[in-house]
């Protein structure tokens, strides 16, 4: 949703240690609702504004603190942000204040920050939150005015502190924000969300019941929007897509057939506030009242603020007795509340919080008389900044458009990632109700029969190390084929399997409830196909495949290239191919995240807090974890800056023995404060002498008298797991864009009566890109690959060691050239070619 960034030369890259806060007191203050994530976002507020030589101010209790002053507005240390990045809400408090919002508040508050010196705030809070802080600042030079003219401050303080700068960071679980693709938050409250899916699954399976659930969102359903896709829900109401008339009817001759086709169970999610066009609320009870066949299992999800077309609020209570009184379904309803916006933060909102935060002082520090107070958000996998009234407005326009009644208009304001969400829901609900095609038989290709008379026969395989994250994947590829047209074949143990010709036809119902299972149903291998091209080619003629779609690791990227290399060879590999990156490593060429990469995250992530919390106790102790990753340091990085890591070892980043004995120095030195505990990771290629042994033997000796080590090799649990929402939500949504171009290929390439095509944009790897997801050829990629050490030659999270470092007290360079330039809030789509499309 934002303008296009300009590219940065060589010569105008920007620096940190070329920005000084000496002489500047920065105050970072929570406000509105917890979410968590919070208190990395404090975190990094007071590190990175005292690395930079600045004072830093803890304001309590939100407004409150600032107008009641006193104890409130506290000076923060170092230590005093320690043990906080693993804690739920905002340890800082939070709370609604009425009087801020008068003038006289207002005054009291302005008074109590000159008395300190400060005229920088960072804002971590909703949209009122941060609205409250503009006017705020608008307001300031007049409020100085005052306080000089009733004798509280002198001439030369209002001189000193003429401007007010105001930086905001969005922290809201419901993700209701226009200009960021997410808020601190959102993410761990899908945690909560899905851990409740998935625990009710089984109970569900075993009474053959449905369940309503009930999640966050009065005026924005993005969280029951994902959790629907996360966990496949049977049937969303949100308040941005009421159900049209008649819609009771649809949803229980949905269920039923759902039931009828064996399924033991159905869920049923619903926003707090959601409504029918009418107004009516829909209750969860509604809907168990109303159900009736043999499907042992329901998932409904309703947003909190969902309506219907006729404005009815749409309830649990409501649904439930629907389903109970059209179907006779055993219904129950659970309102997850509160639940959601507590306990641990993800890994992702450590991440994004901690990114924010650093560029939140940043924005601070290059902040001028002219530049608009600005909120940090999330676009693509980019931090932007983007004056804040602009974000603020566009939110406010949701909401008219939604008043309206203008529906479509609200979901293309929410920006493209509501919208990119909304339309996977929709192309994976789409398919007809088994009453509606003809004779009860399966639904049959909707393609121009001029082309083909049968559908395509489009094949799926996973290749490599298992990675959590393939399964949604794979569910949603097979659903949305057969909603395409397409006859979906899945294909066994990769490229083994197919060319041992272990192949058969999937349908729809095969991969009910995949999406929430771990590793690879379908069965994965590291084979390649290189040595089996022939026995590979006579399956694909034995089956008539006319595209394939490789769901996997570095092993599927070659695997694609020794394929489409051989296209002179064998005819029956000149078909569309495309390749989605699923390897817990990240390290494939052409995409920044793959699937499977979040959940080892917060697999490393939360052992690391156990860890940190068991030197709780004994004080002292510096922990060496070892990461998966092979020679990609992304797990050890990234998960490092989740943890709050003192020092990570990396492949891409050369050290030495000197090295090993400065960390342990600056252990040594910590140890000396209130923090007395380290902890190390070490990817597990980072250095082939340096090994995890040697470093436990160097820093036990080292740090012989002042801390003991303890170490840890973190292994297969990393790939191991149930999905965390994001690779269940980010593996369905890049799956559906997958098979969408396959069948653009796939029409493209058809002449003659078969589907020919051996152009270079014919095998493609997707991948996200910075702000968008893009159709890259692999035989492009290829120039950026290191294939000896299987990495790209250029990694994006590599931006991200500086910032790990100035948190764990790090004298380091930090290029903030890609972040340093405010942007606009717009609206403008980016143009979607066959090679690339936002997601």
């Amino acid at each position: 949703m934002t303008g296009p960034m300009a590219p940065q030369r060589q010569d105008t890259r920007k620096f940190v240690e070329n920005l000084s806060g000496a002489g500047k007191s920065i105050a970072v203050l929570t406000s509105g609702g917890d979410a968590q994530g919070m208190n990395a976002a404090v975190r990094a507020v007071v590190r990175m504004g005292i690395y930079v030589g600045a004072k830093v101010y803890f304001i309590h209790e939100g407004y409150q603190g600032m107008v009641d002053g006193g104890d409130n507005i506290k000076e923060a240390t170092w230590e005093s942000v320690s043990s906080m990045l693993q804690v739920g809400g905002t340890v800082i408090g939070s709370a609604r204040c009425k009087e801020f919002r008068t003038h006289e508040g207002r005054l009291k508050a302005a008074h109590n920050l000159v008395q300190r010196g400060i005229t920088n705030l960072c804002v971590i809070g909703g949209d009122g939150s941060l609205t409250g802080a503009n006017l705020f600042r608008e307001e300031w030079s007049g409020l100085l005015n005052e306080l000089q003219e009733e004798g509280l401050i002198d001439e030369e303080a209002v001189h000193n502190h003429s401007e007010l700068h105001i930086v905001g960071m969005v922290g809201s679980i419901d993700n209701d924000f226009c200009g960021t693709d997410m808020t601190i938050g959102t993410d761990s409250a899908l945690h909560r969300i899905i851990e409740v899916v998935d625990a009710i699954m089984t109970t569900a399976q075993s009474h053959q019941r449905t369940f309503v659930l009930e999640v966050m969102g009065r005026h924005c359903g993005y969280l029951a929007l994902v959790s629907a896709l996360a966990c496949g829900a049977d049937w969303v109401f949100i308040p941005e897509m009421p159900p049209e008339d008649g819609w009771e009817d649809n949803m229980c001759q949905k269920l039923s057939e759902s039931r009828a086709r064996g399924s033991r169970l159905n869920i049923i999610i619903v926003a707090e506030g959601a409504s029918d066009s009418q107004g009516q609320h829909i209750t969860s009870d509604f809907v168990k009242n109303n159900r009736a066949d043999k499907k042992r299992l329901n998932i409904i999800i309703v947003a909190e603020g969902a309506i219907d077309c006729h404005n009815k609020a749409i309830t649990p209570d409501y649904i439930k007795d629907l389903v109970v009184s059209h179907l006779g379904f055993d219904t129950r309803v659970t309102i997850l509340g509160h639940v959601q916006r507590g306990g641990t933060p993800s890994a992702f909102d450590r991440i994004l919080a901690s990114r924010m935060g650093v560029e939140a002082v940043l924005a601070l520090l290059e902040a001028s008389t002219n530049t608009p107070a600005c909120v940090v958000s999330l676009v693509g996998n980019q931090a932007v900044r983007l004056p804040l009234m602009e974000c603020v407005q566009m939110t406010q326009e949701v909401q008219k458009a939604m008043d309206e009644k203008k529906f479509e208009e609200a979901v293309r304001l929410r920006g493209r990632s509501f919208e990119n969400n909304l339309s996977t829901y929709r192309l994976l609900a789409s398919r007809k109700a088994d009453s509606e095609l003809p004779n009860g038989e399966e639904e049959k290709k909707s393609g121009d029969e001029e082309q083909c008379n049968s559908s395509f026969n489009v094949a799926v395989l996973n290749v490599g190390a298992p990675a959590a994250g393939m399964n949604a994947a794979v569910r949603s590829a097979v659903r949305v084929g057969i909603t395409e047209g397409h006859k979906m074949f899945a294909v066994n143990d990769g490229f083994e399997g197919f060319y041992k010709g272990q192949i058969k036809e999937i349908s729809w119902g095969d991969v009910g409830g995949w999406t929430g299972q771990g590793g690879s149903l379908l069965g994965t291998k590291r084979t390649l196909p290189g040595k089996h091209l022939e026995k590979i080619a006579e399956q694909i003629r034995i089956h008539n495949i006319n595209a394939l779609l490789v769901i996997g690791g570095f092993e599927a990227y070659m695997g694609l290239l020794e394929l489409s290399s051989a296209r002179d060879t064998y005819s029956e590999f000149c078909v569309p191919m495309v390749m989605i990156p699923a390897t817990v490593s990240n390290n494939i060429p052409g995409s920044d995240l793959s699937i499977g990469s979040d959940t080892a995250l917060n697999a490393i992530t939360d052992t690391c807090d156990r860890i940190k919390q068991s030197a709780s106790g004994t004080k002292r102790r510096v922990f060496i974890i070892e990461t998966m990753g092979g020679y990609c340091g992304y797990l050890a990085t990234v998960g490092g800056l989740a943890a709050g890591a003192d020092t990570v070892y990396i492949f891409e980043e050369d050290f030495d023995i000197r090295d090993l004995q400065n960390n342990v120095e600056h252990l040594t030195q910590k140890m000396k404060t209130s923090i007395q505990r380290g902890l190390v990771l070490r990817n597990e290629n980072s250095n082939e002498n340096f090994t995890t042994d040697f470093i436990y033997q160097l820093y036990s000796e080292e740090g012989r008298g002042v801390f003991d080590c303890r170490k840890n090799v973190l292994g297969h649990m990393q790939q191991g797991g149930t999905p965390s929402p994001f690779d269940r939500n980010f593996g369905t949504k890049v799956a559906a864009k997958a098979i969408q171009w396959i069948t653009r290929m796939l029409k493209e390439s058809y002449k003659g009566g078969r589907v020919f095509t051996n152009s270079e944009d014919s095998a493609c790897l997707l991948g996200m890109r910075r702000r968008a997801m893009v159709f890259q050829p692999v035989a492009q990629l290829q120039e950026e690959t290191d294939f000896v050490h299987r990495i790209p030659k250029e990694q994006w999270w590599l931006k991200l060691r500086p910032v790990m470092k100035i948190l764990a007290k790090y004298k380091t360079s930090y290029d903030m050239s890609d972040s340093g330039q405010l942007e606009h809030v717009t609206q403008v789509r980016p143009k979607e070619s066959d090679f690339s499309a936002a997601i």
